[in-house]
C-alpha cells in the first residue's frame, strides 16, 4: 500500500486567501519530507469553504518546491474549460514535474458551479461535455498530423504545420501517451467508476462508510469489462478518508470533533449533502434518521480515528471489506491553528503504512 493525500483544500471562512493558499503549498512540502506517494487537489468556484479554483497554480508552485511526491488537480470540472486549451496546461505541467503529474477529471457535482458557467445540470449535459472534452483532449496528446473534431459543446482542430513547420501544433505530453487519468466515485456502486474501468483510468473512492466499499471495485471491473479490457490491478485503486491518529482513541475522538475536521463538517459539509438530499453517503445503516447523521456521528461511523493501534486494526477492516486496494489518501484539511497535532498524525499514519502495509 502507498499513501497518498487529498486536499479539497478546506479552510474555515476567517482564514484568508493569501493564508489559506501558502499553508495548502507547506502542507504539499510537508508531506513530500516525511514520504507521501501523492496529493490531489480539488477545483471549485463556490464554495467559500473550498476556496480553489485553480488547482494547477497551486501544482506548479509545489512542483517547484518538493522533490518526489506526485501531484494531480482532483479534479479538473473539465465543462469550466475548453479542452484544446487544458490539453496544453495539462501538457506543459507534464513537463515541468517531468512527469509527476496525474490528472483527475470530472464533470462537477456542484450546482452552483455548473449555474454560474450557465449549463443545465439536471439535463445531464456537463456529463456529456466532460465525455466530449476528454476525447478532444486524447485526440491532441494523441494525434500525429492534422485533425477536426466537430462535438455538440465544442469544435477544436489541429491545424497544418505551415512554414516549414515554424508554426504548429507540437506539445506532446511529456509521459507517454498522457499523464494517468484519475475519476472519483462516492456513492455505491458508483456511475463515475464504471466510467474509470472502462476507459482504463484511475478509480479514487470516498470512503464513509466501508460497508459498501466493495462495490466501488465491481463497478470498475463491470466497466472493464463492457470495454473488453483486462481488469485494472488493484494496487491502481485509490481509497480517501478523514484520518487523525492520536496517542490514545479519546484524544483522536477529541481533536476531530472538536477541531478543524468537525467544524468544516459541521458548518460546511454536512449542510450541503443535506441541501443535496445525500446524508444516505454517511450511513453505515439505512434506517438512520437524517437527524442523527452528526458531526458525532460521522466521528464513529465515517471517520478513522484512533491510537495507531485502533488506525492499524481499522485500515485492516477496509482491506478486508473491500477486497483490498493500492493507495490510501487522508482527506487533508485546513490545520494552521492545529499543526503539530495534525502533523503528528500524518507522521504516525506513515509510520503505520509503510511497516504494517507496504
Amino acid at each position: 500500500m502507498k499513501l497518498g493525500a487529498f486536499l479539497m483544500p478546506a479552510h474555515p471562512r476567517y482564514r484568508s486567501l493569501h493564508d489559506g493558499h501558502y499553508h495548502d503549498l507547506d502542507t504539499l512540502r510537508f508531506l513530500d519530507k516525511i514520504g507521501f506517494d501523492e496529493a490531489w487537489i480539488g477545483e471549485h468556484y463556490t464554495m467559500p469553504a473550498e476556496p480553489c479554483p485553480s488547482p494547477d497554480l497551486l501544482i506548479a508552485q509545489a512542483i517547484l518546491q518538493t522533490e518526489r511526491i506526485k501531484l494531480a488537480p482532483g479534479a479538473f470540472m473539465l465543462p469550466f474549460h475548453h479542452p484544446a486549451e487544458l490539453a496544453h496546461r495539462i501538457c506543459w505541467l507534464d513537463h515541468i514535474s517531468k512527469g509527476r503529474l496525474m490528472v483527475g477529471i470530472g464533470a462537477s457535482g456542484t450546482t452552483l458551479d455548473l449555474d454560474m458557467f450557465d449549463i443545465d445540470h439536471k439535463s445531464g449535459v456537463h456529463r456529456e461535455m466532460t465525455a466530449e472534452s476528454i476525447a478532444i483532449m486524447m485526440r491532441f496528446w494523441n494525434s500525429d498530423g492534422p485533425f477536426e473534431f466537430k462535438g455538440k459543446y465544442w469544435t477544436a482542430r489541429r491545424p497544418a504545420d505551415q512554414w516549414d513547420k515554424t508554426s504548429g501544433y507540437h506539445l506532446k505530453p511529456y509521459q507517454s501517451p498522457h499523464p494517468p487519468v484519475g475519476v472519483t466515485g462516492l456513492s455505491p456502486s458508483s456511475s463515475t467508476l464504471k466510467i474509470a474501468g472502462r476507459n482504463g483510468w484511475i478509480p479514487i473512492s470516498f470512503c464513509f462508510t466501508p460497508q459498501y466499499l466493495h462495490t466501488h471495485w465491481q463497478v470498475v471491473e463491470e466497466g472493464a469489462a463492457l470495454n473488453g479490457r483486462v481488469p485494472p490491478a488493484r494496487d491502481t485503486w485509490r481509497v480517501s478518508r478523514p484520518i487523525l491518529i492520536a496517542d490514545t482513541d479519546a484524544q483522536a475522538w477529541r481533536l476531530a470533533v472538536e477541531g478543524e475536521m468537525g467544524r468544516y463538517f459541521r458548518e460546511d459539509y454536512l449542510p450541503m449533502i443535506a441541501g443535496n438530499k445525500a446524508l444516505g453517503l454517511f450511513k453505515h445503516h439505512p434506517d438512520v434518521p437524517d437527524s442523527e447523521v452528526t458531526v458525532e456521528y460521522c466521528a464513529k461511523h465515517c471517520w478513522l480515528l484512533g491510537s495507531p493501534e485502533t488506525v492499524r486494526e481499522r485500515i485492516e477492516e477496509m482491506q478486508s471489506l473491500s477486497g483490498g486496494f493500492g493507495v490510501l489518501h487522508v482527506m487533508g484539511f485546513d490545520h494552521l491553528d492545529e499543526l503539530k497535532p495534525v502533523r503528528e498524525s500524518h507522521r504516525a499514519l506513515q509510520e503505520i503504512v509503510t511497516t504494517y502495509f507496504a
